[in-house]
């Protein structure tokens, strides 16, 4: 059961937690997170002999209705794998917000995936989310993000790519800097959302916010997670600030008092800046994402 886009079509995806789907006390946890989304997990969190146990108790949830104006998304096993089909039949079947699949690196990838779910009868609302994980796909990220209409959003596969990468960990993400903005691009220019990969240490709460902060600064709309405990850091840094607000606020007033003079105006100012469209474009952007939030409660 979808549980549908807010007021306004934005969705806001701040926090997007990842959940093992072989865990029912995790299930059953996930209802009372304030994340904005769930990815019920059948892939790297659940152990081989446990996949149809947890393949059955994930499309259970998400098709239960139980999770309020949580996004719930499934994440199946990759397309070369034993289990892959039976996971995208059962996840078709269930209907959830979103189908995640791994190792998206072309458009041929999205294009049988998305014939998958049409021919396993996925509903409408159900979106595919391709996660981007390898070099391969940051180097043909605007061909997958422009496959399909059912592909709505891209998912960084930071710790794949990083290996695929041979590269280290470290902070400030200076080796993976090219693929992210590869993706991010992709995802620009096609009109897609986009969420940063995860971040491993969940001890470490400053190098988090951190990186939360870096991958705000970069353009994405949200991040997914490892642990409940990193869902209030995410939320919190990719929300607009409260000065952010009042100052769009101010841009949207300035330039419709500015367009509503007898004459017109060519120069509008707020607080001693020049304003022109493209200001008003991302103000009224950041009051969108605002009232999406708002809306959650």
């Amino acid at each position: 059961m979808s549980s549908g886009s807010t007021p306004g079509g934005f969705r806001p995806r701040r926090s997007v937690l990842y959940m093992p789907s072989s865990n029912q006390r995790a299930l059953e946890k996930a209802k009372s997170i304030p994340c904005d989304g769930l990815i019920l997990d059948l892939e790297d969190a659940v152990a081989p002999d446990a996949k149809p146990a947890a393949r059955a108790a994930a499309c259970a949830a998400a098709a239960s209705g139980d999770y309020g104006r949580r996004e719930v998304t499934i994440r199946v096993n990759g397309a070369d794998t034993e289990w892959h089909a039976d996971d995208l039949a059962a996840a078709c079947a269930a209907g959830p917000d979103g189908i995640v699949v791994p190792k998206v690196s072309s458009a041929d990838d999205v294009l049988a995936l998305a014939d998958s779910m049409d021919r396993n009868g996925a509903p409408g609302h159900t979106a595919l989310w391709a996660m981007v994980e390898t070099p391969r796909a940051m180097l043909h990220a605007e061909e997958i993000a422009a496959a399909s209409d059912r592909l709505t959003v891209l998912v960084m596969g930071t710790n794949d790519l990083a290996k695929e990468l041979y590269a280290e960990h470290v902070p400030g993400r200076a080796p993976l800097l090219t693929g992210l903005s590869l993706a991010l691009l992709a995802a620009r220019a096609t009109g897609r959302a986009i969420l940063d990969g995860v971040f491993n240490d969940v001890q470490d709460t400053d190098g988090f916010l951190a990186e939360c902060r870096l991958g705000r600064e970069m353009g994405f709309d949200g991040k997914t997670l490892i642990h409940p405990g990193q869902v209030e850091g995410a939320n919190a840094t990719f929300a607009p600030s409260e000065q952010a607000v009042e100052d769009a606020r101010g841009i949207v007033q300035a330039w419709e008092d500015g367009q509503n003079t007898e004459l017109g105006s060519g120069v509008v100012t707020y607080r001693g800046r020049m304003v022109e469209s493209l200001h008003v474009d991302t103000a009224r952007r950041t009051l969108a994402i605002h009232d999406a939030i708002e809306t959650l409660g």
